[in-house]
């Protein structure tokens, strides 16, 4: 078998479930999802096994990404309690929302559907094969998984767990359809596939967002990358401030909503920086800082021009003082990714300016960038954080796998 016959078998059998998954009803969804939980948790040893066998094959890896790869127990747990978060959740799909009656009676409203078939291409993130997965079965979407070489071995005890499962509670085969071929050719023949595949969300670095958008002939939804900032203003609960900066860096460096620039207002620069910046600094965090912070802590390391750009994903974090909020606003405006971005003031007014004007997919006010997060938004598992202004943006959970149609009710009336 050719790569693009190999290609075009595995989109046509996902096409194939597609049809059939968009006509199961909820409580075999919600069943198969709920018994796909339980088969994780109950194969544990097998997926830290193939799991181990990729770290293993990980060689030269940061420690961030070398994190991202990982599965331990916590996080097995996590993924599967994600899955029942999900089962829990509204099925949207045969919503009928915005029906309003025409003049002449007949009634317009708009029913949600399924998308149909969804490319996942990803890398590092076992944890992504599930929520992705998870996520498309409740919505009614069959999807394909194009995970990267680096997690092979999870991604297919994955699939191969929640497909075992899910087909004894009657999801169609093909409905979670994993591409297990590491040559690198097939990622650009999927992305060809616009006959079998209608959306494509690619998850990691920009590298693997340039190809998927030059080559892809597929519709795509972006998870771009994420330079997050928080800026502290002047009227900041400094131990608040505090807090939540820390937390943005330093909780899970290596995720896309992790900060990675720090501005802080010069009136309170020279109390708020140094304290922060040693706590840094224990925690492992390289500070680079630009000439006003270098002066108030001369341990930092100096900032160069492409930091500020830079989505470290690691415990590297540039830091800089303004003059104020305006200046802070056209830093961000300048060097961010419109992923996340987030305030920490007391100032009402200054919150709601920063909430209007700053363009980006979440804008936080005295909050984590790190909270940027389907889970934590209420949407169950998250298919991804879409940095894209179409159909979607921001934390993508069920609703937004869906696409309305429009629905009519009428009694006969004709176009006159």
């Amino acid at each position: 078998m050719t790569l693009m016959e190999y290609v075009i078998q595995k989109a046509s059998h996902a096409k194939e479930a597609a049809r059939k998954l968009a006509l199961l009803p909820t409580d075999v969804k919600n069943s198969a999802l709920l018994a796909m939980a339980d088969a994780l948790e109950r194969q544990e040893a097998e997926l830290l096994k193939a799991n181990t066998i990729d770290l293993n094959a990980a060689t030269g890896l940061s420690a961030a990404a070398r994190d991202r790869l990982t599965l331990n127990p916590k996080r097995i747990k996590e993924t599967a309690a994600g899955l029942r978060e999900v089962a829990a959740l509204p099925d949207p799909v045969g919503q009928i929302v915005g029906m309003t009656r025409r003049p002449n009676g007949m009634q317009v409203g708009k029913m949600r559907m399924p998308i149909g078939v969804i490319g996942i291409i990803y890398e590092s993130r076992p944890n992504v094969t599930a929520d992705a997965a998870s996520l498309c079965l409740k919505s009614g979407n069959a999807v394909v998984l194009r995970g990267g070489s680096e997690a092979i071995q999870s991604n297919a005890a994955i699939v191969r767990i929640m497909t075992e499962a899910g087909g004894k509670a009657g999801i169609p085969d093909g409905a979670i359809t994993f591409i297990d071929n590491p040559d690198r050719q097939v990622s650009t023949l999927l992305l060809k596939q616009d006959k079998y595949i209608d959306l494509i969300i690619p998850r990691g670095g920009e590298g693997l967002m340039e190809f998927v958008t030059r080559e892809s002939r597929i519709p795509v939804i972006k998870h771009d990358k994420g330079v997050c900032h928080t800026y502290v203003d002047a009227s900041a609960n400094l131990e608040m401030a505090k807090a939540i900066c820390f937390n943005a860096k330093v909780q899970r460096p290596g995720t896309c909503n992790a900060m990675e620039t720090l501005l802080v207002h010069e009136a309170i620069a020279y109390s708020f920086l140094p304290p922060l910046i040693a706590q840094y600094q224990q925690a492992g965090v390289e500070v680079r800082g630009c000439p006003r912070t270098q002066i108030i802590v001369p341990s930092v390391k100096p900032a160069e021009e492409p930091d500020w750009g830079t989505e470290f994903l690691d415990l590297v974090l540039a830091v800089r003082v303004v003059k104020d909020m305006n200046q802070a606003m056209e830093h961000i405006a300048t060097y961010g990714s419109q992923h996340s971005e987030a305030i920490i003031t007391q100032d009402d007014s200054r919150a709601l300016r920063f909430l209007r004007e700053v363009d980006a997919a979440a804008v936080f006010v005295n909050a984590s960038t790190r909270l940027h997060d389907g889970y934590q938004f209420g949407l169950g598992a998250e298919i991804g954080i879409s940095t894209t202004r179409i159909h979607a943006r921001g934390a993508m959970g069920l609703e937004e796998l869906t696409t309305p149609k429009f629905v009519v009710l009428g009694t006969g009336q004709l176009r006159e």
